[in-house]
């Protein structure tokens, strides 16, 4: 491995070649019924076939020659030195609002007595009270640092674009703590901190933005959602602090889309797959209000101007192509419906016109096909259960430029 790493992403579609997963753990056994809604799920995925499953969409990686980082080996290596791994253990419980202080020391002394690696796979796990010889009563919540089952979905707690990361402030409580792990793989593991690599936007700003909202259109275009997860002023802090850093993007396009789960992020209704094609949820096919942010160099102030069209015009205009839009489903409301949600438009792509998907989806996958598109479709029995698809699922760092 090279001593320094560069993050390099400047699309969404050039040949992949480093991306970060998160292979499924016990965090995702530590999930009961009374506490789905809490812990942002609807179900309860069977973690051997979520794991296979998973091991399924790295071979599918590996096979295209792209090499594949795991999340909880990058953050056991960013912790060697025992003052980073005392601070990042602080870090991490005072976000987990343990509030009596001898219960902080019986938790943070049974975490530093593990080795590295099982420790991060322990927090990231959850620790239960009897772990620590705490009561646990029948009524009551079993876990005094919960669970983080939504860490497989790696595209959200921090974003690559360009040459840097944003690394981002999360909507819920529940998935804010994710944020730290990035915190200390860019500021302390030894190949990226090195680098320099600069950081967009920061977990401690006041506004919410979320990855699966930030996408990299072109070299000049950037893509983000205004929805339930991202707050249209943290989108602009963001768009300003990459203007202000030369980076090749000169557009942000701020989209407004429905402030609901089942379009949780603007990767859930809309993902790029080719040069000029895209898969679509039919139900933002009608008129959009778009936010066009430029910048002003002269003033060092962000100009913002609204729009209004179909994503079919917006994306034609901004990217000066022919915008092609396949239809979740093929646009039929019952299959579009049952296809999206199990994130039949949620595509990674990894190289143009080349994507991995849900084989669940098999109505898009044909239309795909016949758009001569190919498709690599993974089982995703268990892994559909967490709502979220292949993009929800990787973190690319390397991307080849186009």
């Amino acid at each position: 491995m090279n001593d320094t790493r560069k993050i390099n992403v400047y699309s969404e579609i050039g040949k992949l070649k480093t991306v970060m997963l998160h292979r499924p753990g016990a965090e995702i056994e530590n999930l009961i019924p009374e506490y789905l809604e809490r812990l942002l799920f609807d179900d309860i995925p069977y973690l051997k076939v979520a794991r296979d499953e998973h091991d399924k969409f790295a071979d599918i990686l590996r096979n295209d020659g792209v090499e594949v980082l795991y999340l909880e080996k990058l953050v056991a290596d960013s912790l060697k030195d025992s003052m980073i791994k005392e601070k990042f253990l602080d870090e991490v419980l005072a976000e987990c609002k343990v509030k009596e202080s001898k219960n902080i020391e019986y938790l943070k002394d049974f975490l530093k007595s593990m080795p590295t690696k099982a420790m991060v796979d322990k927090v990231m796990a959850g620790v239960r009270r009897k772990e620590i010889n705490l009561k646990e009563d029948v009524d009551q919540y079993p876990f005094i640092m919960d669970p983080m089952p939504n860490l497989y979905f790696t595209r959200d707690p921090f974003a690559c674009i360009g040459k840097g990361i944003s690394l981002n402030h999360m909507r819920t409580v529940t998935r804010r703590r994710e944020t730290i792990f990035g915190k200390y793989i860019f500021n302390h593991h030894p190949e990226y901190k090195e680098a320099g690599i600069p950081q967009w936007y920061h977990r401690d700003n006041e506004f919410a933005i979320e990855g699966g909202d930030q996408l990299i259109l072109s070299k000049e275009v950037l893509a983000v959602g205004y929805s339930e997860r991202s707050d249209k002023e943290g989108v602009f802090k963001l768009a300003e602090n990459i203007f202000k850093s030369g980076e090749s993007f000169n557009t942000v396009l701020i989209f407004d889309i429905p402030k609901t789960r089942a379009f949780m992020h603007l990767d859930t209704v809309f993902t790029m797959i080719d040069h000029d094609m895209f898969t679509v949820h039919p139900g933002i096919e009608g008129e959009l209000k778009v936010i066009a942010l430029t910048y002003d160099q002269k003033n060092g102030k962000v100009i913002a101007e609204e729009e209004e069209g179909t994503l079919e015009k917006i994306l034609s205009k901004h990217l000066n192509i022919d915008a092609k839009l396949i239809r979740c489903g093929n646009g039929d409301k019952i299959i579009a419906g049952r296809e999206q949600w199990n994130d039949g438009s949620n595509t990674l792509a990894i190289s143009p016109g080349k994507v991995i998907t849900y084989e669940r989806n098999y109505i898009t996958n044909e239309i795909l096909d016949k758009n001569n598109i190919t498709v690599l479709a993974i089982p995703s029995s268990e892994l559909s259960r967490g709502r979220g698809g292949p993009r929800c699922m990787s973190m690319p760092f390397y991307r080849e430029d186009l």
